[in-house]
């Protein structure tokens, strides 16, 4: 099923505006951070904004980990092929953030709150290492009325593959499983990534009763460590946590289930369900090397990867191949600054 350019894949999650600068030790203290983690901001947290602009020379970037995706999967695919949903505030940064996803060929249906400033990301670089601190604001306000518009509702039913990030299961769980639920009865894939380590700590429920629908998950090796501890499995192994997520019951059986872990330069994980009780199929895949030298930041590599992933996916190539598109995209993010991609549009090609 290859991309045509008709809106094929709908993401849905958090649109935020990146408040992004590099900082130290001594700042991460100072909001209780760790060096490489996401959170959602809580009262103490929530002067990090203006102390990274006053104090850091942040940089304003677009941002929200599916909104990236969104980006990174319309860099490889044909026009017109993605459309984001999510919440913003009727404000300045909400119009950087229609701004931006128009240049990058996404097209975007907001739902626009006239009370509520669009969200913000504080995002501390120190080394090769991002910790991300969110105030959710806007973004926490997205409903399935607004799903369920007519002219919404149309543009679900039009899509062929669903993605959704993990951090929306804190904002709208209703809205998630009505897209889980058109995908599940018209086996359409459903792409959901876990996002962070706290969506299985502290969002187990809401995890837990989208995963039946999930055709697709991704994660990095701290969520799916913390998928473990949080779900009982007796086992650090990320093969083992994959296969377990893998086998686990699954509304459209049309389907096997795949699991994908990132591992940052380690080898990417690749687990695929076996059909009757079969044992999962697990595979390993090299991450291509890239000189230190050329790392300009890392935060949004994870977006990145998902971004050239599900573009591959969408395109119809092998999973070998998606996995490829994904590591190939991350590696050129990660040279460029914030959650971005480079121009002019490169073009992929195997291993390149």
């Amino acid at each position: 099923m290859a991309a045509k350019g008709n809106l094929e894949l709908l993401l849905l999650e958090n649109p935020l505006l990146d408040i992004q600068g590099v900082g130290d030790e001594k700042l991460l203290e100072k909001y209780g951070l760790k060096a490489n983690d996401a959170i959602l901001a809580e009262e103490k947290h929530l002067g990090i904004f203006e102390d990274l602009i006053q104090n850091y020379d942040a940089k304003l970037i677009a941002g929200g980990a599916a909104q990236n995706t969104a980006r990174g999967a319309q860099y490889i695919l044909a026009p017109n092929s993605t459309v984001y949903l999510g919440c913003i505030g009727k404000d300045k940064y909400g119009q950087t953030l229609e701004d931006i996803c128009a240049k990058a060929g996404v097209r975007t249906e907001y739902r626009y709150d006239e009370k509520t400033p669009t969200g913000r990301c504080g995002v501390v670089i120190t080394g090769h290492n991002r910790s991300l601190c969110t105030d959710l604001a806007a973004a926490n306000l997205y409903n399935i009325d607004h799903l369920k518009q007519p002219e919404i509702w149309k543009l679900v039913e039009n899509a062929k593959f669903f993605y959704v990030g993990g951090f929306h299961l804190t904002v709208c769980v209703p809205a998630i499983l009505a897209l889980a639920e058109e995908a599940a009865a018209k086996n359409k894939p459903f792409i959901l990534n876990l996002s962070a380590p706290f969506i299985p700590q502290f969002f187990k429920d809401p995890l837990d009763q989208v995963l039946p629908y999930v055709d697709i998950l991704i994660a990095n090796e701290t969520e799916a460590a913390a998928y473990a501890e949080s779900h009982g499995l007796a086992t650090k192994d990320v093969k083992e946590i994959a296969k377990s997520i893998a086998s686990l019951p699954k509304k459209n059986t049309q389907a096997p289930r795949t699991v994908i872990f990132t591992q940052g330069t380690d080898p990417t994980i690749a687990v695929v369900a076996g059909k009757d009780g079969a044992e999962p199929t697990v595979k390993e895949q090299a991450v291509h090397a890239i000189d230190a030298s050329k790392i300009n930041d890392t935060n949004g590599a994870g977006d990145a990867f998902a971004g050239g992933f599900v573009a591959g996916i969408v395109q119809g190539k092998s999973l070998e191949t998606a996995i490829d598109m994904g590591q190939w995209l991350a590696r050129l993010s990660i040279q460029e600054l914030g959650p971005s991609y480079p121009q002019p549009v490169q073009t992929y090609s195997l291993s390149n």
